[in-house]
């Protein structure tokens, strides 16, 4: 039985808060004394902990079940019960945390040493002595404690590695891992002969390091689920770069520019972010007969379909990639003026910081004149070195993004915003903290903010 294991389903349970109680005092020289109950304490949390010693989620296949202590009660003598110590829960760096009913993802845990607490513990009661009033003095009432949340976790470990080696059974990536590192994985003459990846350290000679993770091979289907391809392929979402390898070789009368393209395919269907990762092609088993020429071939092909898309219809590309190809179209003319009219309307986050990155090295290689038209405050003022304020077909103000965003009553009466670091900022000093607005960016308002706290310190 394999000791890798990347998915786990468990229970976990916060402690209950302990309850109030109900206590008087009753001494001596004290006729009527009042309530002394004191209250309960709170119930433990549990909380994963990233361990980086960890490697799989085999921890969790015989024991799935993790409960905090519950809180102490409430005693006499007005003494407050003990709160319960949170459970400590060691899961491996990578862990994907949701909730078992609904799939919400709780948690992404990467980094050593972070914590999240899965189930909070509850709250402690209170004891009568928090009730006393001038009505009643002495109240014979007490709070339980709050019940500690329970719920039921799908854990999914996905491999943190810089470099993810991909390609059909048998190609040869479990051969290159071992040479470039000193991993030891399984070698076989056999399909699928890697079914967990295997991690490995290549260290260069300027002392630096990197790791490389041999992932199972992928088949046609992968991410419809054939082959097991889902469990295969989470592990590449984390890979900073795919290494491609192909058997040049064709021994087994596969083509290799397919293998190529229906590789590819699998990792677009399952996540078409994977396919803005670098990607570096590997041509394996080139010491077998017809490799070389096959590689000739390969890299005629691959330089013939320059583009992925040329063989597809314009109305089969997504909104974001037609977008893209409308806006290089236009650059590939080297215009004087450039008029991008809501160039960034309706884009994911990722496109959207790509095609502004895209503008900007336009601008600075072809030293153009760029007109951009937004109703996104924030690209504006990032984007421009002069703002011009339109409102029914008129020009109403013109000047330096810092002159415009400044007048936000003006642009409040016209229905436009201010950049929404500016916006945080007119907040904080209507709050009556004295600090300037004239703030466009993260980093001018972290300069801002840092500027006014030195001056409280001193």
């Amino acid at each position: 039985m394999s000791m890798f294991l990347d998915t786990a389903k468990i229970q976990v349970k916060a402690g209950n808060g302990g309850d109030g109680m109900v206590a008087f005092r009753r001494e001596k020289y004290v006729p009527n004394g009042g309530p002394w109950g004191g209250d309960g304490g709170r119930g433990g949390n549990v909380v994963f902990v990233v361990d980086e010693g960890l490697r799989t989620l085999m921890d969790f296949r015989y024991n799935r079940h993790f409960k905090a202590q519950s809180g102490e009660k409430g005693m006499t003598k007005g003494m407050h019960g003990r709160g319960a110590e949170d459970l400590i829960v060691r899961v491996p760096q990578g862990t994907t945390v949701r909730d078992a009913e609904t799939g919400k993802v709780l948690t992404d845990l990467v980094e050593n040493g972070q914590e999240f607490i899965v189930a909070r513990g509850g709250r402690g009661g209170r004891g009568n002595i928090r009730f006393a009033t001038p009505k009643n003095p002495a109240p014979e009432i007490s709070e339980n404690g709050e019940p500690g949340q329970e719920r039921e976790l799908l854990l999914e470990l996905k491999v943190l590695a810089d470099v993810g080696l991909v390609g059909f059974p048998s190609v040869g990536k479990s051969t290159l891992l071992s040479v470039i590192t000193s991993a030891k994985p399984k070698i076989g003459a056999y399909h699928f002969t890697t079914i967990v990846p295997n991690l490995g350290m290549v260290r260069t000679h300027s002392g630096e390091s990197f790791a490389v993770a041999d992932l199972p091979g992928l088949i046609e289907g992968a991410s419809q689920g054939v082959g097991l391809g889902t469990q295969f392929l989470r592990h590449i979402e984390r890979t900073r770069v795919i290494l491609h390898v192909i058997d040049m070789s064709a021994s087994e009368g596969r083509d290799p520019y397919e293998d190529y393209l229906a590789i590819n395919k699998e990792l677009e269907s399952y996540n078409l972010r994977l396919m803005e990762r670098p990607q570096i092609i590997v041509a394996n088993k080139m010491d077998m007969p017809d490799s070389a020429e096959n590689l000739k071939v390969f890299k005629e092909k691959l330089s013939a379909n320059y583009d992925e898309f040329a063989e597809r219809s314009p109305f089969e590309l997504s909104g974001g990639q037609k977008r893209r190809v409308a806006i290089a179209g236009v650059i590939a003319m080297k215009p004087q003026v450039l008029i991008l009219d809501e160039p960034t309307a309706g884009l994911d986050p990722g496109s959207h910081k790509e095609v502004l990155q895209l503008i900007r090295n336009v601008h600075e290689k072809q030293n153009n004149i760029i007109v951009f038209v937004s109703h996104d405050m924030a690209d504006i003022a990032e984007m421009s070195d002069k703002v011009i304020v339109m409102d029914r077909g008129k020009l109403i103000m013109l000047g330096t993004p810092e002159e415009i965003f400044s007048k936000k009553e003006r642009l409040d009466a016209i229905a436009l915003n201010v950049p929404p670091v500016t916006d945080m900022m007119y907040r904080i000093k209507e709050r009556g903290i004295d600090i300037g607005t004239d703030v466009l960016t993260l980093k001018d308002a972290e300069e801002a903010l840092y500027a006014y706290l030195r001056g409280i310190n001193r």
